[in-house]
């Protein structure tokens, strides 16, 4: 007789718009030039829809040279430092660009703060292509890096008076605020945005992740290794209590034997994780215990971005 388990399926979890717009925009510029199309780095940080993209006449390349110039290429959702589509245009490439509106809105804080004279400090996650896309809007120097409260003590500015600050979109809320404090503490002056650049989704995926903790010690995230927001939710769930969180990127990746004993777990997702994925998670507990699922919701999401125009016509 299996054991019994309760599953709490964290809601809103998986797909966040931007995601779904990027997938949107690769399948349908196959559909729109055939195969095959280019794009340049992963379109969103996930084997498992890479894979199935790649099957659907996508080829994923490292760098624009790696493209040849009669077919359409496609920059990922993270974003792209200003020269990619420069030099895609003296290419005479098409290109279409599926950077996250999200991310565009920082990328267009920066430049307006630029354009009023004020340095940037960026609060993200080094060799990030989201924050390599969003230090390369604007020259080198203007973009001022930080990871951790002690890299903000240790900023050279060019004047302390006269900064401003923006943020990766898929940062933990609390390392983060904790950040901002220390850079209002050392430059009382630097000017924020206007509204949070971390994104509603990663906002949301972790406030579902921390009422998860409520009811369980225990919590698998289902995404990829090299995806920020998948990582992030592992650690909100580490300090809202579930001492045991592992980021599995789908069902093949779990440890049973370290769940052995388990009265209750908690499954959320990262925001470029299917809910194909989710369910193949479910499935699999279904398998080994007499499972019931309880849904925790904690936000109702309704976001949707348009595709690029060059798509719609």
């Amino acid at each position: 007789m299996p054991k019994p388990l309760t599953l709490y399926l964290a809601a809103p979890r998986g797909f966040c718009a931007g995601v779904d717009r990027a997938i949107k925009i690769v399948e349908m510029a196959i559909e729109k030039w055939g195969a095959p199309v280019y794009v340049r780095h992963e379109i969103v940080h996930n084997k498992f829809v890479v894979d199935g993209l790649r099957a659907k006449g996508a080829v994923f390349v490292e760098e624009l040279e790696d493209c040849p110039t009669d077919r359409p290429v496609i920059f990922s959702a993270h974003g792209v430092p200003k020269s990619v589509p420069a030099e895609a245009k003296k290419r005479h490439m098409i290109y279409v660009d599926a950077t996250c509106p999200l991310v565009a809105k920082v990328h267009m804080e920066a430049e307006r703060h630029s354009d009023n004279g004020l340095q940037m400090v960026m609060i993200g996650h080094a060799g990030h292509p989201e924050t390599i896309g969003t230090m390369g809007q604007l020259p080198e120097g203007e973009v001022l890096l930080v990871e951790t409260e002690a890299d903000v003590a240790a900023l050279t500015t060019r004047d302390p008076d006269r900064l401003a600050f923006i943020t990766q979109t898929t940062l933990s809320v609390d390392d983060t605020a904790g950040i901002v404090t220390a850079l209002k503490a050392q430059f009382p002056t630097i000017v924020g945005p206007h509204k949070e650049d971390i994104c509603y989704a990663t906002t949301n995926r972790q406030e579902a992740v921390k009422a998860l903790a409520k009811r369980t010690d225990t919590l698998l995230v289902i995404g990829a290794p090299n995806s920020s927001n998948s990582r992030r939710l592992v650690e909100v769930g580490q300090k809202a209590g579930c001492a045991y969180s592992q980021l599995v990127e789908r069902a093949t990746n779990i440890d049973w034997a370290a769940l052995e004993g388990i009265t209750s777990i908690g499954i959320s997702a990262g925001a470029s994780a299917p809910e194909e994925l989710v369910n193949e998670v479910v499935d699999a507990f279904k398998s080994r215990y007499d499972v019931t699922v309880e849904l925790v919701e904690t936000a109702q999401e309704n976001v949707e971005f348009k595709v690029p125009r060059i798509l719609r016509t």
